[in-house]
């Protein structure tokens, strides 16, 4: 009889690969998806953090906004293709090493080439090619990780697991402050220290992912029209799930607005005289407290079985930390919203991601559904950049930005109300 656990490598029934899963998933497994999201995250924001900004600095500091807008901005766009391409691909791969393994395995593959051509860019315009590199890469093997959970995680299980998964993402954003703290000014070492960091990451996933083989007769034909067709679900067939990603989105993009110019917050409003020891201090106490309610709310959540009441409050404690930073803009200030934007964003990451594992459409295409919400989370990066350098430059400065983020954010509190599949 053969090892329907078998790891990578190991052959089993695709019914498996395609099946709701039932049992529980095991520690090393959890660790291993917990440390290729700290190595993903920490590609992801240590540049955007600091290292993308003191090398548009180092361009023109005249100019240093809008270069980090246009690279930012450039990459994401790439990132809202790159999720679900990478992830209808692994819903189609017929690997022995598995569907997920393959293209977690080039996606940190071609982030890494990218990170370390942005060590020696020449120009902006390769500044913001080889960014767009490194969001192709790392989108790739996100998309790939985060169709693993349904794949094998039962929803008893996903509060708990998400809060876990999210632990990795919040350390890796506060690895990647470390690293832009650390190189002091270096952003050249920077981006060769988070491409080590993207590759150390993803080993152990390699290993222990214990992907499930698809059997070659399952396998549906790809085409470009359909996967252009398949960025649109139905929200009149699919309604949770419509509901649900538009809720996403709008925490995100007020999300992204509060974080986007926080170095330069800290420079030119705060005033704080090593900026880049204030993010690597705001990201430390905002890390700190989205572990805690990240893991305490996934359990707190799988216990009592509800996810939107958890959505809603989180995603109110997240606007009142911009409406914080808007109206308090000194250090302490800066210090209390850090502290509020981490016990409300570590609740929203663990539960709103359990939620949407409830409402994909379909088992057949769970890693492309996954990538259609991880444009939730990509496009507001698109949209950010728009929204806050107007914001920033004309329209009132950084009191009106955070205003903006937090009446933007509270929207996605009130369309949570609209998800009827879900408690």
């Amino acid at each position: 009889m053969k090892d329907k656990n078998l790891g990578i490598g190991g052959q089993e029934s695709a019914s498996l690969a395609l099946a709701e899963p039932a049992i529980n998933v095991r520690h090393r497994w959890t660790f291993s998806i917990v440390l290729v999201n700290v190595g993903i995250n920490a590609a992801f924001f240590g540049p955007i953090q600091v290292l993308l900004g003191q090398q548009a600095a180092d361009f023109s500091e005249a100019d240093k906004e809008g270069i980090l807008a246009l690279v930012t901005g450039a990459g994401a766009a790439v990132s809202l293709v790159a999720n679900p391409l990478f992830g209808t691909f692994s819903d189609r791969t017929t690997s022995r090493f598995g569907r997920r393994v393959p293209w977690v395995f080039i996606g940190a593959l071609l982030g890494t080439i990218g990170l370390v051509g942005l060590a020696g860019a020449p120009s902006v315009a390769a500044m913001t090619l080889l960014w767009c590199l490194v969001q192709l890469g790392c989108n790739g093997a996100l998309a790939s990780t985060t169709a693993a959970i349904p794949d094998q995680v039962p929803v008893r299980q996903r509060g708990t697991i998400g809060g876990l998964s999210s632990m990795g993402t919040v350390v890796g954003i506060l690895v990647g402050a470390a690293i832009g703290a650390v190189v002091v000014g270096d952003f050249r070492l920077g981006f060769i220290i988070c491409a080590v960091g993207l590759l150390a990451g993803m080993v152990p996933y390699l290993f222990f992912a214990n992907d499930h083989v698809l059997e070659a007769k399952y396998k549906t034909a790809f085409t470009w029209l359909n996967f252009a067709k398949g960025f649109w679900i139905s929200p009149r067939k699919y309604p949770d799930f419509a509901w649900a990603w538009i809720t996403r989105f709008l925490v995100n993009v007020g999300n992204h607005l509060v974080t986007l110019y926080l170095l330069f917050f800290l420079t030119d409003a705060v005033g704080f005289e090593n900026p880049e020891f204030g993010v690597l201090i705001l990201t430390g106490i905002y890390a700190v407290l989205t572990l805690i309610t990240a893991v305490i709310g996934g359990k707190w959540t799988d216990k009592v079985g509800k996810r939107k009441p958890f959505v809603i409050a989180s995603s109110a404690i997240i606007a009142l930390a911009a409406l914080i930073l808007a109206f308090f803009p000194t250090w302490t200030g800066a210090l209390v919203g850090a502290a509020v934007l981490g016990i409300g964003y570590g609740v929203y990451l663990a539960v709103d991601f359990a939620l949407l594992t409830q409402v994909l459409p379909s088992s057949t295409s769970r890693g492309k559904d996954m990538g259609v919400i991880n444009v939730a989370n990509s496009l507001p990066q698109v949209i950010a950049p728009i929204i806050a350098w107007p914001l920033v430059t004309i329209l009132g400065g950084y009191v009106t930005l955070y205003v903006v983020a937090a009446a933007i954010g509270l929207l996605g509190a009130v369309f949570v109300v609209k998800i009827k599949g879900v408690e």
